[in-house]
């Protein structure tokens, strides 16, 4: 396949790496440039602006920070639509409020593309390994169009309704994750005083009935965190997570659903990113609630 990506943050550049190894021939753009150079070395070509990268594949992926950056990349006088687009599928995979994802679907129908959002569920580990949940919203036709291409990068791949419903879904899977984070640190806090060791704690809770599968995927993370070790690269920021708590609370608004767990998350993130942690993993928030009374 002839695949071009744009946006190369985290999950951009592990897409782009996966889509290298399982044989296709892939265009990169990113609006830094220098996000280019490592998938270059891993045979990769660069595009010179978003246009060319649109006139270069067949297929183009997109994954951006924000409705921000999707109509700058799409939108510019050299953006994805800049060109002649005829024929072209667009895969959009940011995680967004739906009626972003139906306002595009609509621009890039009228140049004469096929719009496919499809958010997806996991993180940069999975991503690489081909292993996301696919979060599709799209025309029947569309969809049928999309699946040989994302069935390279998702386990399991899910037809969610026409264009929005992708993105209500991935708001709607994250949400209990991101409730989680918060949950998991009172918790810390509560037990904190036992003074028992971070790995046996994180070990028990997720042998546990509310230890989701992020707690046994990040639990090292997690532990290096707890011990004041570094954890390695964010696979997600705890600032994504803030995005993502406002564009549910707005969603939900919308649409009439009170979400006060939403809320008062969204209150704790945006505490624990004032004290430096926006950049940082997510999973520090619950290592920010669990002391966060110890250093008062």
């Amino acid at each position: 396949m002839n695949v071009g990506v744009a946006g190369l943050g985290n999950m951009g550049t592990a897409i782009a790496e996966r889509l290298i190894e399982t044989g296709n021939k892939v265009t990169v753009w990113n609006r830094s440039a220098e996000k280019c150079n490592p998938l270059i070395a891993l045979g990769a070509t660069a595009a010179s602006s978003a246009a060319a990268l649109a006139g270069a594949a067949d297929t183009i992926i997109t994954i951006l920070t924000d409705p921000a950056a999707i109509d700058a990349v799409y939108g510019r006088p050299n953006g994805l639509l800049a060109g002649d687009v005829n024929g072209r599928l667009f895969v959009e995979m940011s995680t967004v409020a739906p009626h972003v994802e139906m306002a595009l679907a609509s621009k890039v129908r009228a140049a004469g593309a096929t719009f496919v959002e499809c958010p997806v569920g996991g993180s940069t580990g999975p991503a690489r390994q081909g292993k996301l949940i696919g979060l599709m919203g799209a025309e029947p036709a569309a969809a049928v169009r999309a699946k040989p291409l994302l069935d390279r990068l998702c386990r399991r791949l899910e037809h969610c309704g026409p264009v929005g419903s992708g993105a209500t879904m991935k708001l709607a899977i994250n949400l209990p994750l991101m409730v989680y984070w918060q949950a998991l640190g009172e918790a810390l806090a509560l037990c904190r005083h036992l003074g028992l060791d971070p790995g046996r704690v994180i070990e028990l809770m997720s042998d546990t009935s509310g230890g989701p599968n992020v707690l046994k995927v990040r639990a090292p993370a997690l532990v290096n965190l707890l011990r004041g070790e570094d954890p390695g690269p964010a696979t997600f920021t705890l600032d994504n997570g803030i995005k993502d708590l406002r564009t549910m609370l707005a969603e939900g608004a919308r649409c009439g659903v009170e979400l006060p767990l939403v809320a008062d998350t969204l209150a704790c993130f945006e505490e624990a990113s004032r004290h430096g942690l926006g950049t940082g993993e997510g999973a520090a928030m619950s290592v920010y609630w669990s002391t966060r009374a110890a250093n008062k």
